[in-house]
């Protein structure tokens, strides 16, 4: 039998999912495992948004729909791009699809094997994973904790070349937390346009900013020339499992974006697109409650990481991840992850897993109760005492 095509010697996957599943398999054998692999909350969807998506199975929104989503989202998703960021899309500006889709169609409309996507280091791992498979250079933009782990935007200049398609930018940022100030959001902007390439703002974290705004790189152009809005549903309405995201962009680039979409998808379920509706209509109060839950859980996990000997933790001003400095401890990243797996339970990320720039790091996801992050805390300090 002949082997698998060329495509597929560049898929490497995402390094969280797999960690996931090696955890899985130990809680099914019977072990208690400390999780913050994922970036998941331990908090449910609203329950509005469940009824919603109850009442849309029930008036049988079941069948196949328009491919770029039902009009209704899509204009509820303008509704909400101007009351967040002051300018309104037209609605033919707008595809719902996964957010991890967002990503793989974005990169295969505008760039071609051998072109460069440029982003930071460290960086979301799909977008490494994404290139990887697709066959594009990556050009990376380290970033740094004494800065915040904020991109600046000049230093994107002497990385660009004739080959750039993409520039990818997110802020908040996963895995670090680091939130770019409007000054150097402005300046990226003003980069898109003078260097004439697109970018791909992942602002999914947006809603999760514990210190300061969120600014848009949209502000120039209004997603309506080389600026792609990648946002969902997952980390502001604790939705990860839905699946429901979507892009604001060029009209030509979206109807490309689309017809992707569906060719391979078809369409997402409309009852998970009623949902989608329901969130994007949550009062501002529960999503600010729900923010100053997440800021509390931040601040815990933040402290009693600095507890432990051989880790300090920077305070990040936004997302849903600690990133701490494990230097202090002798070991690489990986040899951290592994360790504090064995000997105290606790399931974590490398900070490799977003580039080489992650090393000495690991990532945690803080959205769990205050009883499992002092208990992991602790058992990660026994560990590193023995």
């Amino acid at each position: 039998m002949k082997g698998f095509s060329k495509l597929t010697e560049g898929l490497i996957g995402q390094p969280m999912l797999e960690i996931l599943s090696v955890v899985s398999a130990m809680e099914a054998a019977g072990q208690t495992v400390y999780r913050f692999e994922v970036g998941d909350s331990q908090f449910d969807a609203y329950p509005h948004v469940i009824e919603a998506t109850k009442a849309a199975l029930e008036q049988g929104h079941t069948k196949y729909v328009n491919s770029r989503g039902i009009l209704l989202l899509r204009e509820s998703i303008c509704d909400y791009t101007e009351s967040k960021l002051g300018f309104r899309p037209d609605v033919s500006q707008i595809a719902v699809m996964p957010a991890n889709s967002i990503i793989d169609f974005m990169m295969r409309c505008v760039a071609d094997p051998g072109d460069e996507v440029v982003f930071s280091d460290p960086g979301f791992a799909s977008y490494i994973a994404v290139a990887s498979y697709l066959g594009l250079k990556t050009v990376t933009v380290p970033v740094y904790e004494k800065n915040g782990f904020r991109l600046n935007p000049d230093d994107l200049l002497p990385r660009l070349s004739e080959k750039t398609r993409l520039i990818i930018n997110t802020s908040p940022s996963n895995p670090t937390g680091g939130v770019m100030t409007q000054d150097e959001v402005q300046r990226l902007a003003e980069i898109v346009r003078e260097q004439d390439v697109y970018l791909l703002s992942d602002e999914i974290y947006a809603e999760n900013i514990y210190e300061g705004n969120h600014y848009s790189p949209s502000c120039l152009d209004k997603c309506r020339e080389r600026t792609i809005i990648l946002s969902g549903f997952s980390k502001g309405h604790s939705m990860s499992g839905w699946r429901l995201g979507y892009a604001i962009g060029p009209v030509d680039l979206i109807a490309k974006m689309s017809q992707m979409f569906e060719t391979v998808y078809t369409c997402i379920p409309p009852f998970i697109q009623y949902a989608g509706i329901s969130a994007l209509n949550t009062p501002q109060d529960l999503i600010e409650k729900r923010n100053r839950q997440y800021k509390k859980l931040r601040d815990l996990m933040v402290a009693k990481l600095n507890e432990i000997p051989g880790i300090t933790c920077a305070m990040p001003k936004g997302a849903i991840y600690a990133f701490a400095n494990i230097t202090g401890t002798g070991m690489t990243s990986k040899q951290f992850a592994d360790f504090v797996l064995k000997k105290a339970g606790v399931a974590l990320v490398p900070g490799t897993c977003f580039g080489p720039g992650g090393e000495g790091y690991v990532r945690l996801c803080y959205l769990r109760s205050e009883e499992t992050i002092v208990a992991a805390c602790r058992s990660m300090k026994i560990a590193l005492r023995k």
